[in-house]
């Protein structure tokens, strides 16, 4: 028998959206939601990736598992993904906005090229996706939308202007959706991981030093390990959080609470 708080996160019947799914953090909450009963629809570029991580969840339980390979680069190849993504599995109710680019370029060196792709890609692209989609969550009146923050959502880094800027940007966004749409039961919500080992953080984890004084400017004492994601995710995305939103929830070690 499962249990009223069981039931809380269980996702049977929802359907997710998850961008950023061939790797990473992306790849960890569209695997988390199949496995709690969503049918994810995982987008990214690379589809052989993608490919990998939907053909996994034929033999697992949980929810159907479907390979959207996109680009997300600009207005036409969001409205496309968007289109095919509600033919996939019906109207997506859960949005995970997990895509995103760090050039991790020195101030002196960012071009308008370079700033537009990353505003683009980390700020603009997670808001008219959910423009885009809040509708139908709006009729059934449910919806969840979990964007990605960050360390520099409220921290400055070096050679991390364009990246810190599109990043404090989703924080405001993020508060700013929960204002327009919480009231049809949609919430919106944020994570904000500290440092994680993933693709785009691959050189500070290839630095041996700089990845134990980042361990050691944790409460924990440690960096993040994937797993660590599971639980925010799942709360973000289920019944739990029905009375949370409009927040960011830093998934740090404690790394913003020193």
């Amino acid at each position: 028998m499962v249990s009223p708080h069981q039931q809380m996160f269980n996702l049977d019947g929802h359907v997710a959206l998850v961008t950023g799914a061939s790797s990473g953090l992306g790849r960890r909450a569209a695997t988390v939601l199949a496995e709690a009963g969503a049918d994810v629809i995982g987008v990214a570029r690379r589809a052989e990736a993608l490919a990998d991580w939907a053909a996994i969840g034929k033999d697992n339980v949980g929810g159907r598992r479907a390979a959207l390979p996109a680009d997300l680069s600009d207005e036409a190849g969001v409205a496309t993904m968007c289109e095919t993504a509600q033919q996939t599995f019906g109207p997506p109710d859960i949005l995970v906005h997990a895509a995103g680019v760090n050039m991790r370029q020195p101030a002196a060196d960012v071009t308008p090229d370079s700033w537009n792709e990353t505003q683009w890609l980390n700020l603009a692209a997670p808001f008219f996706i959910s423009q885009t989609l809040v509708p139908a969550m709006a009729e059934k009146g449910w919806g969840r939308i979990v964007n990605f923050a960050s360390l520099q959502t409220t921290r400055a880094f070096p050679a991390g202007i364009a990246y810190g800027a599109s990043k404090g940007g989703v924080g405001q966004m993020t508060r700013a959706m929960a204002e327009a749409w919480s009231a049809d039961g949609i919430n919106a919500n944020a994570i904000g991981p500290g440092f994680f080992p993933t693709e785009l953080t691959a050189a500070v984890f290839a630095d041996e030093a700089r990845s134990a004084r980042n361990a050691a400017q944790t409460c924990v004492g440690r960096n993040g390990r994937l797993e660590d994601i599971d639980g925010p995710i799942l709360f973000l995305c289920s019944d739990a959080s029905a009375y949370v939103t409009g927040q960011i929830l830093m998934v740090d070690g404690g790394f913003t609470a020193k």
